[in-house]
């Protein structure tokens, strides 16, 4: 009878030890890029040590140049974030307030002139998200906002309603020149880029070389490239180091303070009463009380993941060429089992 219940305890025993074994997040990695749904790199943080920095596949394919950690990848709305921080900078100078209304610094249409900088960040604006113009090839901010005069009204009445639009962060870029007196591109290298030593993170413009950039593709490992020249609403390329070095700036306060720092990552009550869970280029959850944030991108043959969880110090970064191989959200979710 004792060599039975002592079996039965050792088998009860192994089973509990096998249910609470959690994965390493690089065979999770090895997993997606073995299955042919992920091409990239890979950066993930727990409680603050490093647990997986990986670069699997090619950054062309047609050459058959393999991707290492310093190649950069285009991280299309994740820009969106540099964005806001460019603003809250701004405002930390001085150069203007968030309760500002647009039309004081760039020329907008009759209908936009009382929205404000803040709805602008917080996608509640009304401005009319630009997306059937993506398939032009070279678009650039100032074909938006022609398209935007183009139009006779707001989607919807500001603060009423969280509506994604990119052309609001493409506003909010000329915003940025305006109040600075220099180009999008050079003022997101001058306070963010080179104070970060952000090597391999490049503001993309039709003249920037890019001596290892991965070109796009997709499922099919068909070229797909990034081929639009907007601004603000994306147009970066980086790598998960880079963006880890972004991220350590956000907790440290390096960039902004912590009142704009606290600002950033809380939502917005809408004139309904309901909650946009959207702060300034960052989602956010709650789970358990423990407070995250994230962001998703795609566009072309290219997609991006930057998940943090703000009270352990740990974070999900993920870039990929070959964007519609990729299973984002299933990804997300098995990576995040491994380090919770």
């Amino acid at each position: 009878m004792k060599t039975l219940i002592w079996n039965i305890l050792t088998a009860v025993s192994l089973i509990v030890q096998l249910v609470s074994c959690k994965q390493h997040p690089q065979d999770v990695v090895n997993k997606y890029y073995s299955q042919g749904e992920f091409n990239g790199s890979v950066l993930i943080v727990k409680n603050g040590q490093m647990v997986c920095d990986t670069t699997l596949g090619f950054r062309n394919i047609e050459k058959g140049l393999k991707a290492d950690k310093n190649t950069s990848f285009y991280i299309a709305s994740l820009s969106k974030s540099f964005t806001a921080i460019a603003i809250l900078i701004s405002e930390q100078k001085g150069l203007l307030k968030l309760d500002d209304k647009a039309s004081m610094f760039v020329n907008l249409p009759e209908y936009a002139e009382n929205v404000t900088v803040r709805q602008l960040l917080h996608h509640t604006s009304g401005i009319r998200d630009y997306e059937n113009l993506f398939s032009k090839k070279g678009l650039t901010n100032q074909d938006v906002i022609n398209w935007l005069f183009n139009l006779k009204n707001l989607d919807f009445i500001p603060d009423s309603q969280f509506k994604y639009s990119n052309s609001g962060y493409i506003i909010l870029a000329q915003i940025i020149e305006k109040v600075s007196g220099k180009s999008y591109p050079d003022f997101i290298r001058e306070q963010i880029i080179t104070p970060l030593k952000m090597n391999n993170t490049y503001v993309y413009e039709s003249n920037t070389v890019i001596q290892n950039r991965a070109s796009g593709y997709n499922k099919q490992k068909k070229p797909d490239d990034y081929s639009i020249l907007t601004t603000g609403d994306g147009g970066i390329y980086s790598t998960p180091e880079d963006l880890y070095k972004f991220d350590q700036a956000l907790r440290n306060y390096t960039l902004i303070n912590k009142e704009n720092t606290i600002m950033m990552y809380s939502p917005f009550q809408l004139t309904s009463g309901q909650t946009s869970n959207y702060g300034f280029a960052w989602f956010i959850e709650n789970e358990s009380g423990e407070k995250s944030v994230m962001h998703t991108a795609g566009l072309n043959g290219f997609k991006a993941l930057f998940w943090r969880d703000l009270k352990n110090n740990s974070c999900i970064i993920a870039l990929t060429n070959q964007g519609d191989a990729f299973p984002l959200g299933n990804f997300l979710h098995d990576i995040k089992k491994t380090i919770q």
